[in-house]
């Protein structure tokens, strides 16, 4: 009887103290990923191949579960999340990571990037790298950059110059520097969420937007924009994070293979946005419903001029020397 009740008690012990914690090597550890993305959309294949990588490289040991589609929370919610442990992977916008650094602006500003090539050089450099890690003093760590595209403009009449753009209304994301650019042009710049940006434009409620051409087509914008200009202004990106305490909790075995499936995941995740950009690029250029325009060089350095000075309005907030590290990166 007393061998008995010993062996009762170490069981209850084990249940209650060890398997909760996912300690144990042998009990597989269940990541949830959640992003608002829809599953055929570049993020979403990202995604996906992260789960069968993942399921590849550590089956038995790791699962990755993605939900799609804002299933469980939005961009806004998703970082509060993480923390709490609601879910273990995010894919944000970097423009959502503004109340955990201010560094990360650094993204948002005016004609920094040339291009998309430029942008890869400078997140995988040592500046890029260390941004990663800004966050971490807020319990979070950032696994990675992800790629959506350069940003052009869109309205209900010609942007060839600045001077165009002058008292339109332009809806951006939730940042202090996208208000800045355009309040550089005169105009007047709306945050609204991404989900009301159709219907504000249908109705006329604003006159124009910035996005990539992924965005601009798979939301139908150009349907209800009769012009885009080309600018490759700016940059939609994303990064990849988690929970400094889930990391560091991650068996030493598990973590560089997993982080090793990520950075793959990105990389396919790349190529999918890449491509896509051409063609949804390339739809729209075909479509009788929206008319593209190219700058001219001359053109195109009167936006660069009146844009450009809101770099030092957040040099103080993202740092010169970022700056400098980023603008090297496009030679």
């Amino acid at each position: 009887m007393f061998r008995l009740s010993i062996h009762c008690f170490l069981f209850v012990f084990v249940c209650t103290f060890i398997l909760p914690g996912q300690q144990v090597s042998a009990k597989e550890i269940t990541i949830k990923f959640s992003h608002v993305a829809a599953v055929k959309s570049p993020k979403g294949q990202m995604a996906l191949k992260l789960q069968e990588l993942v399921d590849e490289r550590l089956k038995g040991k790791v699962k990755v579960k993605v939900f799609p589609n804002s299933q469980l929370f939005s961009d806004s919610k998703v970082l509060e999340a993480v923390l709490l442990g609601d879910v273990h992977l995010a894919a944000p916008a970097l423009s959502k990571f503004k109340k955990y650094t201010k560094k990360l602006q650094i993204f948002d500003l005016p004609f920094l990037f040339e291009d998309i090539a430029a942008v890869e050089r400078f997140q995988q450099g040592p500046a890029g790298q260390g941004l990663l890690k800004s966050i971490e003093k807020k319990g979070l760590t950032g696994l990675g950059y992800f790629h959506n595209g350069m940003k052009q403009l869109s309205a209900g009449v010609p942007l060839r110059v600045p001077e165009d753009a002058k008292r339109l209304k332009f809806r951006i994301m939730n940042s202090d520097v996208l208000a800045e650019q355009f309040l550089a042009l005169d105009a007047i710049p709306l945050k609204k969420p991404y989900s009301e940006v159709f219907i504000l434009l249908q109705t006329k409620a604003i006159d124009g937007q910035e996005n990539t051409w992924s965005n601009i087509y798979s939301k139908k914008f150009f349907e209800v924009q009769p012009y885009i200009t080309e600018t490759n202004h700016g940059l939609v990106d994303y990064m990849i994070v988690t929970s400094t305490k889930f990391w560091n909790k991650l068996p030493v075995d598990i973590r560089p293979v997993l982080k090793k499936a990520i950075d793959d995941a990105a990389a396919y995740g790349n190529e999918v946005a890449y491509e896509q950009a051409k063609g949804d690029r390339q739809t729209i250029i075909d479509s009788p419903q929206s008319e593209v325009l190219a700058l001219s060089a001359e053109e195109r350095k009167q936006w660069v001029e009146i844009m450009k000075p809101v770099w030092a309005k957040f040099e103080g907030q993202i740092g010169k020397d970022l700056i400098v590290a980023a603008e090297a990166s496009n030679n």
